[in-house]
């Protein structure tokens, strides 16, 4: 592309927030790019714009650079190849999600998801960005997701929980986290266990999942379970109207 916007607005993020969202749809970024975007976002009311770029292609991220754009985040994409899996059996159980569980799920997803590009960028209000999260492990136990599975105490009380996703023969893990209370029980390897052994039952050959750069603790978790490094992106938001 080069002097033509090839810009997508985004529907629930734009009515989420209260304003126009969008994406730029490109894999190589240039001036001509940038100019024809912020033309499109004039003229479509869009106030945001993503952009990821590779991390190697260092003409787009000069690019962005010279527009202004801020680097929200690194974005971590993990894989490792699926093989024959057993559910973790060790206590705290480790069960599908029910009902139930959801005003909890909700509060452990509201605190739990501060190191994502949301919350880097300070023109997303930090309750906004509790609330994202709040909905999308909502959303992920209304359908969202194909698999959500819940770290389960003594008491019966969801600890954590772990969603799963299936994109032809890869099982891609969406979104995992651990109360601040159970910090420490190695919840989080049972959790990727759970998840892997559902994709293995959902014939996947691969497993994915990606975090941010600077979760070194999600990094360190995946690598533990037989993850390794497949891509490395950046993340981008643009503000052109301001």
């Amino acid at each position: 592309m080069s002097g033509a916007a090839q810009c997508a607005r985004l529907d629930w993020d734009s009515a989420f927030f209260g304003f126009g969202i969008g994406r730029i749809d490109v894999a190589h970024l240039d001036d001509e790019t940038v100019s024809a975007a912020r033309r499109w976002a004039r003229e479509s009311a869009v106030r945001c714009l993503y952009f990821l770029a590779d991390a190697d292609d260092i003409a787009s991220t000069r690019a962005a650079e010279r527009a202004g754009m801020a680097c929200t985040d690194i974005r971590m994409t993990f894989e490792r190849t699926l093989g024959a899996q057993e559910p973790d059996s060790c206590t705290p159980e480790i069960r599908p999600w029910r009902l139930d569980d959801l005003p909890a799920l909700r509060a452990i997803a509201g605190i739990s998801h501060t190191d994502t590009r949301f919350y880097a960028d300070p023109r997303f209000a930090r309750e906004q960005c509790d609330a994202l999260y709040e909905t999308w492990i909502e959303r992920s136990c209304a359908g969202f997701a194909q698999a959500v599975f819940v770290a389960q105490g003594d008491d019966g009380r969801a600890l954590g929980y772990v969603t799963g996703h299936l994109r032809g023969d890869a099982a891609s893990l969406g979104l995992i986290a651990v109360a601040p209370e159970a910090q420490g029980r190695r919840l989080g390897p049972r959790l990727v266990g759970a998840f892997l052994a559902w994709g293995v039952g959902q014939r996947a050959t691969r497993a994915t999942v990606v975090t941010q750069g600077r979760n070194v603790r999600a990094q360190r978790l995946y690598q533990r379970c037989g993850f390794v490094t497949s891509a490395v992106h950046l993340w981008y938001h643009f503000w052109p109207l301001e």
